[in-house]
């Protein structure tokens, strides 16, 4: 057993490192049990397509309203305490709106209100979590620690999660809440354990919070492959948006799979990720990071158009297969990118650029598409990410060579 253990996650990673995995497992299978329960919640309660997308909006606006103040506040405060605190208020909130549901008591208003709620802790929690790795790993374990965290998230946020929260929620909805609640509160227990080493920093250094929020945006702007990954996972996220967020939808309505069938939409993209993942070495020892980049781009700009084309499940199931390894691919070139580019008083701060720039774009994003579902159908906004995505693809394509040489760029180039 301590020899799968060892696989799994080695010792040399550290203690502090094996207990901060086993909070982000916890918390990250209750997520995934939200990723299908949330949706189905707010369908069981309307069938307006504009107030659907807009349960996504409310999820996607607080990292954009907060997340530069969480990148702030987790370069100056404890790491570790901000995720057990924000961990805690999410918890509280959810057993709250599991009360309203068993009780019958339950509004979308109310649903909308909550949703707000858990995504504003979450940012927090996610911003400090994402900076505890590189103080608990070192710099040349990195790349395997990432891995194993997102590997984690991946089989238990979007493979088991949501057909779990699909299969709960139709014995009860307030079954589903109620076992998230329980979850996110376990991993609040294990963060606990961790333990960090000092952080080096001088004690009684303040500055103006507007200060500390201009630095991060500063080194942002004058780095090269940081700025260029920022800005294309912002325009990005804006054609992504609009389709996923009618997926819903799409999922029950476009192709027929019904409650459960939404869960499986996810379990398959979760697969994908599961193989991008083990495949990644194998492929970046053959493809550089500027090329990675262009592919993937070109395989997102492509789901789109196949997803509004379709109207079968069986070709709608491997394209969302083909789109998670995709993910998986991007996602971790990405983090892996910016950590060792980012120093370590601006990982907060840099970090918190790179979430405001995500989820501006999903918030503007899943605006455009209800909009557009509503007046046009479920496939609309899946045309106007094809769209977008091929227009942005070719404005980008030149730029993404920067992303190849991040790690020679340490510090911040001339403006």
């Amino acid at each position: 057993m301590s020899r799968i253990g060892e696989v799994l996650v080695p010792a040399r990673l550290g203690t502090g490192f094996r207990w901060l995995l086993a909070s982000s497992w916890t918390t990250n299978l209750g997520d995934g049990i939200a990723l299908a329960a949330g949706p189905l919640l707010v369908a069981s309660l309307t069938q307006d397509a504009f107030l659907v997308a807009l349960a996504a909006t409310v999820q996607w606006l607080p990292p954009l309203l907060f997340g530069l103040v969480a990148g702030a506040l987790t370069d100056r405060l404890d790491r570790r305490l901000i995720v057990l605190t924000v961990d805690l208020a999410r918890a509280a909130v959810l057993i709250v709106l599991t009360l309203a549901v068993a009780t019958d008591r339950v509004s979308i208003v109310a649903v909308l209100g909550a949703l707000f709620l858990l995504a504003t802790a979450e940012v927090f929690a996610d911003n400090s979590s994402q900076t505890l790795v590189p103080v608990l790993v070192a710099r040349e374990d990195l790349a395997v620690a990432n891995g194993r965290l997102q590997t984690g998230f991946i089989t238990v946020n979007q493979l088991a999660g949501p057909p779990l929260g699909a299969a709960l929620f139709t014995v009860g909805a307030a079954w589903a809440l109620g076992v998230q609640a329980v979850l996110v509160a376990l991993g609040a227990v294990l963060i606990t354990r961790v333990v960090l080493p000092a952080r080096g920093r001088v004690e009684g250094q303040r500055t103006a919070m507007r200060h500390d929020i201009a630095e991060g945006l500063r080194w942002v702007r004058h780095h090269a492959a940081v700025r260029t990954l920022v800005l294309t996972i912002t325009i990005f996220n804006v054609t992504f948006g609009a389709a996923w967020s009618v997926l819903v939808l799409y999922a029950t309505e476009r192709i027929g799979l019904g409650e459960i069938g939404f869960g499986l939409v996810t379990t398959v993209g979760a697969v994908g990720g599961i193989v991008g993942g083990l495949t990644y070495g194998w492929i970046t020892r053959r493809v550089s990071l500027g090329d990675l980049m262009r592919i993937g781009l070109v395989v997102e700009t492509l789901t789109h158009l196949a997803l509004a084309l379709t109207s079968s499940p069986w070709v709608a199931l491997p394209v969302f297969f083909v789109f998670g390894a995709h993910a998986f691919i991007w996602g971790t070139t990405s983090v892996a990118v910016r950590q060792r580019a980012v120093p370590q008083a601006l990982q907060g701060r840099v970090g918190s650029v790179n979430v405001v720039g995500v989820y501006g774009g999903l918030v503007v994003g899943s605006g455009i598409g209800g909009v557009l579902a509503q007046h046009w159908g479920v496939t609309a906004p899946f045309w106007f990410a094809f769209a977008g995505s091929a227009v942005f693809v070719v404005l980008i394509w030149r730029s993404l060579r920067h992303i190849a040489h991040a790690d020679e760029q340490l510090a911040p180039a001339p403006a």
